[in-house]
C-alpha cells in the first residue's frame, strides 16, 4: 500500500474514493482493492466531487491520483455493473453520459495532476491516467485497453488523447489487438512520462509534487494553459487567453517576489497572486 500523506481526508462513493491533502498536494486514491480498483459510476461521481473540492481549495496547488493496494491504479471499468449499465447501445449513451461530467472535469482541470501508477492501468484507467498532466509509473505496471476484447468502443476523446501520446500507429495496435504492454515499453512510446522502481514510486511522485506546490502557481497555470491551447487547432486556439494570463503573472505578487528572492538567494514563498 501506498504510504500517502493524509493530514486531512474525506471519503466519497461509500469510501472508495479517498482525498486527502497535506502540504498544498491533494491526493486522490481509487479505494476498490478488492476489484483492482475498478471504477463504478458511484466512483466516477465520488472522484468529480474529490476534484471540485481541491479545485476550489486554496491551499491545494497540485493533485496527484493513486490507487489502493498494490496490484493496480485502476484496472477499468467495474464488468460487473455491465449487464445494467452497459447492456446495449441505449444504455451505453447513459453511462457515458454520467461519467462524461467528470472526465471533462478532470481534462480541463486548472491545477497540475499527476497520475501515480502502479500495477494494472487498463481501459478506464487509461483514460484517466492519460487525463493527468503527468504520469509516473512502478517498473511493473502494465497497460492496455481491452474494448475489443470485451466488444465495447472506446470514446472519442480517450482515443484522442491516446494519439496524442503515443501517435496513431501504436494507438492501432493497442486497440486493434487489445494487448497489454508493459511499463518500459509504455515509457519509450510516451504513454509514461517517468519510470521508477516500485518502492519508490510514491517518494517520487511526491517530491514532483511538491517541487510544482512550491513554484510560482500564476506560472504554471500560464503553461498549462499555453500547451493546451498549443494542442488545439490554430483555427480554435484562445490567443487571448495566453495573453491574459502572462499578463496576469507579469502583474503579479509572485513576480516581484520571484525576483527579490533571487537576488537575496533565498527560497521564493509565492502566494499564487
Amino acid at each position: 500500500m501506498l504510504d500517502a500523506p493524509k493530514t486531512t481526508e474525506k471519503s466519497f462513493a461509500d469510501g472508495k474514493i479517498l482525498q486527502s491533502v497535506s502540504d498544498g498536494v491533494g491526493v486522490i486514491t481509487f479505494n476498490n482493492p478488492e476489484k483492482r480498483n475498478a471504477m463504478s459510476l458511484d466512483m466516477w461521481e465520488g472522484l468529480g466531487h474529490a476534484l471540485v473540492e481541491l479545485r476550489d481549495d486554496p491551499e491545494v496547488r497540485v493533485v496527484i491520483m493513486v490507487g489502493a493496494g498494490d496490484k493496480a491504479f485502476v484496472s477499468g471499468a467495474d464488468i460487473s455493473q455491465f449487464e445494467k449499465t452497459r447492456h446495449n447501445a441505449e444504455a451505453g449513451e447513459e453511462y457515458a453520459k454520467k461519467s462524461a461530467a467528470q472526465r471533462a472535469l478532470l481534462a480541463d482541470y486548472p491545477k497540475p495532476t499527476i497520475a501515480c501508477i502502479r500495477g494494472f492501468c487498463l481501459g478506464g484507467g487509461m483514460q484517466v491516467a492519460m487525463l493527468a498532466d503527468i504520469r509516473i509509473a512502478s517498473d511493473y505496471s502494465q497497460f492496455g485497453i481491452p474494448a475489443a476484447r470485451l466488444g465495447i468502443a472506446y470514446g472519442y476523446d480517450g482515443l484522442k488523447h491516446l494519439v496524442s501520446l503515443v501517435g496513431p500507429s501504436w494507438a492501432r495496435l493497442l486497440m486493434y489487438t487489445g494487448m497489454r504492454i508493459d511499463a518500459a515499453e509504455g515509457l519509450r512510446i510516451g504513454l509514461v512520462d517517468r519510470l521508477v522502481s516500485d518502492i519508490e514510486l510514491w517518494d517520487a511522485t511526491l517530491e514532483i509534487a511538491r517541487t510544482i506546490s512550491g513554484n510560482a502557481p500564476l506560472a504554471i497555470q500560464a503553461a498549462k494553459i499555453t500547451i493546451a491551447q498549443v494542442l488545439k487547432d490554430e483555427s480554435k486556439r484562445d490567443m487571448d487567453a495566453i495573453k491574459a494570463i502572462g499578463n496576469a503573472c507579469m502583474d503579479s505578487e509572485d513576480f516581484r517576489e520571484g525576483r527579490r528572492a533571487f537576488m537575496e538567494k533565498r527560497k521564493p514563498q509565492f502566494k499564487g497572486r
